[in-house]
């Protein structure tokens, strides 16, 4: 048992060496990168320090658990713990948050700002994976959006600022639903109000209130995941955005709705969950087959892979809804892969997208030819996400199949229906993403560009590919190297669905 504060440090320490940035010297933009750099692995490191030290896997129960009082009228406590389920998500926090900062060398407008706010984002996704309290998981939730909405209102496209707004419309709108949730689990049933999550597990609510309180968490995940028909700032958002901030989007942003759907809306609520689940599942092969038809129809290469990520994240929302051992852990398993796979993708789209200045697919073509390096990591990272065995996104999807079909909850005829459903899905995201691949680099269409000097990718871009490259390829050979972090927290949770 350690009592050292460690995730308070992990939660504090990004924010704090962030605000610092502005009083370092003015010399250009060297300074601001090489530290940035250094706080973000130092925290990476610190974090792989504590949890291999301190966490015991086997052990299902939360733990570094830290409770301290904070606001004492409001009887408000900064409280943070971990478990199998968080533990994934803090890892790929740490990873991909190191790698995009890697990935902006080139900003030199305002980077100090820039760097700031990636910091910022990166302490409030921390805080908000470890956070044991659910008034400080919604000031978590919150503090996300507002570095998210600079970064992508003052570095990205054209239509940048259209698409900013239209992100925090989204994400503000569903943040309403969010908060009355959360006020009202707060205040029901006892004197006291008390929002700690070890006290509201063993809580039961009227039936018409749990799915009242439900379909409010649902709505905030439903724009963050996103779910369908609340996803449409994402490919705006996806298409504008600096390819930094792509990564932390796609990486990060997405996984904290499907978190918060198993954290909040599973442990917390679990007679509601049972009755959603099936709209869960429908809707999650729904949007795998609608994100990826709509996805084929895009010009833009960068709507099209944002369109690939809204498709991927039905497997999710199915693993989610099957509520057995298999299909839970495969959720998580998707999170961990989509991650990787889906913040490469934005970074190779935006690198491409930087040297050859088109998106639209009709004016590209044979860049292969000038740029070997980005076409074989590009085709390697889209063979990853249309799930090719040896890959990640390939277990993920499997393990997926696997827990719909031995969930005890459905028929033999609708699990053979969305069985049916999600094979198409599968089929059509090759087509898709192949056929990206064969319009911009096949071909010999001499460029309508006014430069001809297209440089390949550099070793700060191929060590940052191959640090992510060598992860995929892991779990997708050894996935027990994750499973293993969630399997017996996923086995505790369940248990209140199927009591022994």
């Amino acid at each position: 048992m350690s009592y050292f504060p460690w995730l308070t440090i992990l939660v504090v320490l990004p924010i704090f060496a962030g605000s610092l940035i502005f009083f370092l010297p003015h010399k250009g933009n060297k300074i601001v990168r090489w530290y940035t750099i250094s706080i973000c692995l130092l925290e990476f490191l610190l974090m792989t320090y504590a949890f291999c030290y301190h966490f015991q896997l086997e052990d299902p129960l939360i733990q570094l658990k830290e409770d301290s009082k904070w606001i004492d009228v409001l009887d408000f406590h900064w409280r943070l713990g971990i478990d199998g389920l968080s533990l994934g998500s803090i890892l790929l926090t740490g990873f991909i948050t190191t790698l995009a900062t890697l990935a902006a060398w080139p900003v030199t407008r305002n980077s100090r700002l820039f760097y700031f706010l990636m910091l910022a984002m990166y302490s409030g996704q921390i805080g908000l994976f470890s956070s044991r309290d659910l008034l400080l998981f919604f000031i978590m939730w919150e503090l996300e959006l507002i570095p998210v909405y600079l970064l992508l209102s003052m570095w990205g496209g054209k239509r940048r600022l259209y698409s900013a707004t239209k992100f925090i419309l989204y994400t503000a709108g569903g943040s309403i639903f969010f908060l009355i949730g959360v006020l009202g689990m707060g205040l029901y049933g006892s004197n006291e109000p008390g929002l700690d999550l070890e006290r509201l597990i063993n809580q039961s609510y009227p039936a018409t209130l749990e799915i009242l309180l439900y379909f409010g968490f649902l709505i905030a995940y439903a724009v963050k995941l996103p779910i369908i028909p609340l996803h449409t700032w994402l490919p705006d958002t996806h298409g504008e955005a600096h390819y930094s901030t792509c990564m932390l989007l796609a990486g990060i942003l997405l996984k904290m709705g499907a978190y918060g759907l198993i954290r909040i809306n599973m442990e917390l609520l679990p007679h509601a969950h049972y009755l959603f689940s099936p709209w869960l599942v429908i809707i999650g092969a729904v949007q795998i087959i609608y994100a990826a038809s709509t996805s084929l129809g895009q010009r833009n290469f960068k709507k099209r892979i944002a369109y690939s990520s809204v498709s991927h994240m039905g497997f999710i929302i199915i693993g989610i809804g099957s509520i057995t051992n298999i299909g839970l852990n495969g959720a998580i398993l998707q999170i961990l892969s989509h991650g990787f796979i889906g913040a490469t993708l934005f970074f190779l789209a935006g690198t491409a997208c930087d040297r050859v200045r088109l998106v639209y697919l009709e004016e590209l073509g044979g860049i292969s030819i000038p740029m070997p390096k980005i076409f074989t990591m590009f085709s390697s990272f889209s063979m990853a996400s249309l799930a090719l065995p040896g890959m990640s996104g390939f277990v993920a999807e499997l393990v997926v199949f696997f827990g719909l079909i031995t969930s005890p909850k459905f028929m033999l005829m609708p699990k053979m229906l969305i069985t049916f459903v999600m094979a198409i899905g599968m089929i059509l995201t090759p087509i898709y993403l192949l056929s990206m691949l064969r319009q911009m680099f096949y071909g010999y269409k001499l460029f309508h560009v006014p430069n001809e000097n297209f440089v390949d990718s550099g070793p700060r871009e191929l060590f940052l590919l191959i640090c992510i490259f060598l992860p995929v390829i892991g779990i997708g050979i050894y996935p027990d190297f994750v499973l293993s972090l969630s399997v017996d927290r996923v086995e505790a949770l369940l248990s209140n669905y199927y009591p022994k």
